[in-house]
């Protein structure tokens, strides 16, 4: 902040009226002594201090007579500030009269000082600037933050994290504020509303961290690259998918893309803060969007089917879906296979139900494997544990009916295989 502020034109340049105060010209014929302009109230000059007492300075500013800064004023400095001063020393000197009743030129160091710090605000303001400061105070509405010697305001609503209140007493002290914790931390700050001649500076930090995450979007927009891979953490958890946060902008990783087995709802596998790796699948620059991908990161489950399963293998799976043919079962790996209606008991039954339900976990065996067609066959009643299975039927009152037919697919119990093809039918 000080560097902006010490960037600010100091010089006659600053002065704040008459046609021509920004002319350089200007500036030449005033110190011209055929052509030459006295000094009006409110005029910003540079300045010599030619001595300093406990009671005044004197200030050469290129007038006909030096300029006294008063004692009262020199009161109201900054002591330390006050001390650094020195015969011999340039300084800023705000033109308080331009003669008083003794016709002296009566000057003020303090209110120069914060005449520079004003317009150096102006300009932060019109040029839609951020910039970094320290909060020096706060009070009941939100916090205090200083450009130089102007006091800025920044509502606890403009706040990027608004505090959460430490007590719910209506005459809450100091101490107990929610905005006690926050002096002297420095943030990023943007003027959002400036009006000297009612003394009001507005700040807010979620436009400036607002400002900033833009502009880390947009270099991030330029520098991924379609299939490169980047470390994220997830912000955001919704029906549709998550998004990631890359560092600058957030990506959005699709449902469909976070899994090669089929699930219901991304937090079934992701919360928030999770960190995780993701590929990047393509980048809109005109949206400024980002897609993602996890599950592209992974093998993709059917490719090595066949390496990872072998028939009369026993394994684990989860019921995942009932059909009138069998149900399927998701294995370790993610692939889902089917327990053909004739594979689920001993006994003839007209609906998987009967025997099983969806979140069931079952001991299976794997009765066939084809990877090229991304189908395996497994069965209930082959497995260890199928007569208790059975047992459990019976206690639950289900007993065969002589009547009941098998149902089978046309072409066998293992025709259908996969649950996108129940689905086709």
């Amino acid at each position: 902040m000080q560097e902006i502020i010490d960037r600010w034109p100091s010089s006659q340049s600053m002065e704040t009226g008459g046609e021509g105060s920004t002319n350089p010209m200007a500036g030449l014929l005033s110190q011209s002594s055929t052509a030459y302009a006295p000094p009006r109230r409110g005029d910003v000059l540079d300045g010599t201090i030619v001595s300093v007492s406990a009671s005044e300075i004197l200030v050469d500013v290129g007038c006909k007579t030096e300029g006294i800064v008063s004692g009262r004023d020199m009161t109201g400095m900054d002591p330390a500030t006050l001390q650094s001063l020195h015969e011999g020393d340039p300084v800023l000197a705000y033109v308080v009269k331009a003669g008083d009743q003794d016709g002296n030129l009566v000057l003020s160091l303090k209110r120069a000082q914060l005449e520079k710090d004003w317009r150096a605000a102006e300009a932060i303001f019109k040029a839609g600037q951020a910039f970094d400061a320290s909060v020096s105070g706060f009070n009941k509405g939100g916090l205090i933050v200083h450009i130089g010697k102007v006091r800025g305001f920044v509502p606890g609503s403009q706040l990027a994290r608004p505090p959460r209140r430490r007590t719910t007493d209506a005459a809450e002290s100091d101490e107990n504020s929610p905005f006690a914790g926050l002096v002297g931390v420095q943030s990023r700050f943007k003027i959002i509303e400036l009006d000297r001649r009612r003394n009001r500076l507005i700040l807010s930090e979620r436009a400036a961290m607002r400002g900033r995450r833009q502009g880390r979007k947009d270099q991030l927009l330029a520098e991924l690259k379609q299939g490169e891979v980047r470390r994220g953490v997830v912000s955001s958890v919704c029906d549709f998918g998550v998004f990631v946060d890359l560092g600058g902008g957030d990506g959005l990783v699709h449902l469909s893309e976070l899994s090669w087995s089929r699930i219901t709802h991304p937090s079934e596998l992701l919360s928030v803060g999770a960190e995780v790796d993701v590929q990047v699948l393509g980048v809109d620059q005109e949206r400024k969007r980002i897609a993602l991908s996890i599950k592209r990161l992974q093998p993709e489950p059917w490719s090595t089917v066949e390496d990872d399963y072998e028939v009369d293998q026993l394994v684990e799976g989860t019921v995942t879906k009932l059909t009138d043919f069998g149900a399927f079962a998701r294995l370790a790996t993610g692939v889902e296979g089917l327990i053909h209606i004739s594979e689920l008991s001993d006994r003839r039954i007209g609906h998987p139900s009967e025997v099983v339900q969806e979140g069931d976990v079952l001991s299976l065996r794997v009765i066939r494997v084809d990877g090229a067609r991304r189908r395996i066959g497994l069965s209930l009643r082959q497995a260890p544990g199928a007569a208790e299975v059975a047992d459990q039927e019976d206690l639950h009152g289900v007993a065969d009916d002589p009547t009941d037919e098998m149902i089978a697919s046309p072409e066998g119990p293992e025709a259908i295989l996969s649950p996108n093809d129940a689905e086709s039918d």
